[in-house]
Parts: C-alpha cells; sequence; structure tokens
C-alpha cells in the first residue's frame, strides 16, 4: 500500500481498505517461559492475552456467523469476512502459545475454563439463565459487547507497534513478532467491529445506549479478567516457585520502563467511545500497522508460501 493511502485510511474511514487474513505460523521451541527477561510481571500481564484470545475470538467469529445473515451492504460484508479470518488465525496462535506454556509446566487450564465459560456458555447463542431478552436483542448485545472489546485490541495493537521499551528489553524475537502481527491486524480492522454494530444494531439513541451500556458492561469484566489472569500466572509460575505475587507497583515499574502500555492510556480509551461522533477509524495508525506486516517474518513467510503455491499451481 502507497504511504498517501495509509496516510489518507488513517484520516477518512470511508476510504476502503481491503481486509484479509495470513495464514501465519510460529515455532516457539526456543521461546523461554520468561520472554522478556528479568521481568516476570511484564511478561505475565501481556501473556493473559493468551488466556483470553483463543476462546473470545472464537466467539467474535460465532457471533458474527450469526448476524451475517443481516448485513445487506457488500462492502461491509467482504470486511466481515476478512475480520473473521483474521480473528480464526489470532485464535488458534495464541492456543499454541497456551501449549507452549503447558509445555513448560505453566498449566492454564484452571483459568481458561473460567473463560470458556463465560464466552461459551454466558454469551453463547442463548441468553443465559432463562433472560427475558428477544434473539434480535441478544445479538446486537453480543454484537456490542465485540465492538467495545475490539476498541481495547486497536490501542493495544496500536501500543505494541509503538513499544520501543519492549525492544530495549531483549524480548524473545518470536514472541514479539506474534503481538506484532496480531496487534498490526488489530488495527487493521479496528471499525470493522464498530461498523457491523452500526449497521445491525438498530437506528438513533437506542442504538448508541447498546453501545455505551456494552462499554460499561466491557471496560471493567476485562480490567477483572485481566488483573485475575496476571495473578494467576505469576502465582503458577513454576520458576518463580510461588515467590512473587502480582502487584500494582511492580506493574507501574514495568510501565514506566515502556514494557506495558500506561493506566491512562487504557483509560482514555474509554470516553472516547462514548462519543456520539465517534468512529474507531481514528484509533491507532494504519500506516505504521501496513509498515510492521511488510517486514513481520510471520506475514512475510506467510506471504511467500501463499506465492510458492500460485506458481505450483
Amino acid at each position: 500500500m502507497s504511504d498517501e493511502k495509509a496516510e489518507t485510511l488513517d484520516k477518512d474511514h470511508d476510504f476502503h481498505y481491503e481486509i484479509a487474513p495470513r495464514r501465519v505460523s510460529f515455532d516457539w521451541d526456543s521461546t523461554p517461559l520468561r520472554w522478556i527477561p528479568d521481568e516476570p510481571t511484564a511478561t505475565h500481564v501481556i501473556n493473559v492475552l493468551h488466556l483470553l484470545l483463543p476462546a473470545g475470538e472464537r466467539w467474535f467469529v460465532k457471533v458474527f456467523k450469526e448476524a451475517l445473515p443481516l448485513v445487506r451492504d457488500e462492502a461491509m460484508l467482504r470486511d466481515v469476512k476478512g475480520f473473521m479470518g483474521q480473528e480464526t488465525t489470532h485464535s488458534v496462535q495464541h492456543s499454541h502459545v497456551l501449549d507452549h506454556l503447558a509445555a513448560q509446566r505453566l498449566d492454564t487450564s484452571a483459568y481458561t475454563r473460567h473463560v470458556d465459560y463465560l464466552f461459551e456458555q454466558l454469551l453463547g447463542e442463548t441468553p443465559p439463565f432463562g433472560l427475558p431478552v428477544s434473539a434480535r436483542e441478544w445479538l446486537r448485545f453480543r454484537l456490542a459487547l465485540v465492538a467495545a472489546i475490539e476498541q481495547f485490541t486497536a490501542v493495544l495493537g496500536d501500543w505494541v507497534l509503538r513499544a520501543d521499551g519492549l525492544d530495549a528489553a531483549g524480548p524473545d524475537p518470536v514472541m514479539l513478532d506474534l503481538l506484532r502481527w496480531h496487534g498490526a491486524e488489530e488495527v487493521e480492522h479496528r471499525a470493522v467491529a464498530f461498523d457491523m454494530f452500526q449497521h445491525c444494531g438498530g437506528h438513533g439513541l437506542p442504538r448508541y445506549l447498546r453501545r455505551a451500556g456494552a462499554m460499561t458492561v466491557t471496560a471493567p469484566v476485562l480490567a477483572w479478567l485481566w488483573l485475575r489472569g496476571a495473578s494467576y500466572l505469576i502465582h503458577n509460575d513454576p520458576q518463580l516457585g510461588g515467590r512473587l505475587r502480582y502487584s500494582l507497583s511492580e506493574h507501574n515499574r514495568a510501565v514506566a520502563k515502556g514494557l506495558l502500555p500506561t493506566w491512562r492510556e487504557l483509560g482514555a480509551a474509554i470516553p472516547r467511545y462514548f462519543r456520539r461522533s465517534y468512529h474507531p477509524s481514528q484509533e491507532g495508525s494504519l500506516r505504521r500497522a501496513v509498515d510492521y506486516l511488510a517486514t513481520s517474518p510471520a506475514a512475510r513467510a506467510a506471504a511467500g508460501a501463499i506465492g510458492r503455491r500460485a506458481v505450483a499451481g
């Protein structure tokens, strides 16, 4: 993509950008459990992504599949299918990281079964506990939740692409590439879930209230899941032997070193989302994301494999 197009896309969400999955793969054989050297708190705060995303992104795809019959715009339908393909790949690759953690004696199943229950049961196709909610309204609520979660994934994706502190810490290059490839694709498709909700979520004030209500639920639940996940990983890290606990002081020390996003950066994403005029095309830099995807070892290898198959075919 040209620089002019990337700059235009960062300013104008009406300019169309094709979203397509990249069938990447990663070799975890040489990745240590402490993939940011001497930084267990930063390592495991980021590792919470692997706990949440396999089930969460499978759920995104299921919700969008339910909503596909409601899409009447061909361009949006292509974007949604591209989004679904990207999210499916994200889920698979983060699941492989969980297998790698288990191989290093950090079993995450005691935590992830609760995440699975949240997405598969509480937020499944039918309202839980016999709640008197129509099928259409339940689908709209879940689409609004996906859009709210994607607000944070876009913010995190842009942060990891800018995180010079991570480079300075000497992290495992494979894990850093996974995080930045994923982050770049989150910036690529930053507006798809929002646009899908706007398309299917009703009209006027009720639609805005659904969107705002979903963020009101999403922000505290994500914060709770993240803090619990970090605590779980640190407590169960076999190399730490129970000598360390998650603490805000250690978290803030990692933030000061540029190893984690600031609380302000994360928190500021919420009031932006509550603006009636908000659109996520302004989150992050698409140009930065596209530039990284052009150099990502995993993305380049995936593109090369497609090229070789095309030549062979």
